[in-house]
């Protein structure tokens, strides 16, 4: 999972032309890589079938947890080719931003490898099928939504020193959380600035969305809905027969939370 994620990340910077990547400069950005990184993310996707081979092969759960894995990255690639084609309209036209067409950005671009594979993997390497879980799929999805939401919000609002990275959803045209939140609550003069200043790297351009943002308490907004997403994943969580899951669901949850306090 973690080269499934590096992989993933690897691609998605040079996509996003990122600046840096967990505190560093992305991996493309380095002299001597470049655009090589694209072959470096294939090394990296391409070893994934050397490992299941090599430790599982035998095993009663080997295919399952091949298909699982093909299924995931087919549902992450479809989620990156929606924020791209999304991005590339709204350039043209920012009024195509919305939830809907959000959360179908992060439900397959972060929710499906993020949040239901690694869970997913444990359940087959129990012997346990994952026919019998839809609620739990149900839950980790959710979950990977509030997840990829609370990052769009880290990326305006977060210290870079603190999330990783430096934001730039605004300069990129993003269909994020805050641009959709945005545009269902401003007004015609408001919705003038945000058109006139979203997709600039102009710092002041920047600085004049995020002023919209605050203008329209969005941080209060985002503090709401994610007090309102935890109170429903930990019910939906507590709900669960198993023991065992509901540890793990919690434990997921919670690291989530502390990441904007």
């Amino acid at each position: 999972m973690i080269l499934l994620q590096a992989y993933f990340l690897v691609l998605d910077d040079i996509m996003d032309n990122s600046q840096t990547r967990r505190g560093k400069p992305c991996w493309f950005r380095l002299p001597k890589v470049g655009l090589i990184a694209i072959n470096d993310g294939l090394v990296l996707r391409s070893q994934i079938s050397r490992i299941f081979r090599r430790y599982f092969r035998g095993k009663s759960y080997y295919v399952d947890l091949l298909d699982l894995f093909n299924e995931v990255e087919i549902q992450t690639t479809s989620g990156q080719l929606l924020d791209q084609i999304t991005t590339n309209e709204g350039r043209k036209d920012l009024n195509k931003y919305n939830v809907h067409v959000y959360r179908r950005i992060v439900e397959y671009k972060t929710a499906y490898y993020s949040f239901y594979l690694p869970v997913a993997c444990a359940l087959l390497l129990f012997d346990e099928s994952l026919d019998n879980y839809a609620q739990v799929k149900h839950i980790l999805v959710e979950m990977g939504v509030y997840f990829q939401s609370q990052d769009d919000y880290l990326d305006c609002f977060g210290e870079p020193e603190i999330i990783g990275k430096i934001g730039s959803d605004i300069e990129d045209f993003k269909c994020s959380w805050l641009f959709v939140q945005a545009l269902e609550r401003a007004d015609e003069k408001q919705k003038g600035v945000l058109f006139e200043n979203y997709g600039k790297s102009d710092p002041a351009c920047v600085a004049k969305v995020k002023d919209l943002y605050n203008e329209l308490h969005l941080q209060r907004v985002f503090s709401e809905y994610e007090r309102e997403s935890y109170e429903k994943l930990i019910s939906a969580i507590e709900a669960q027969p198993n023991e065992a899951v509901r540890a793990v669901l919690k434990s997921f949850l919670h690291k989530i939370y502390k990441r904007s306090k």
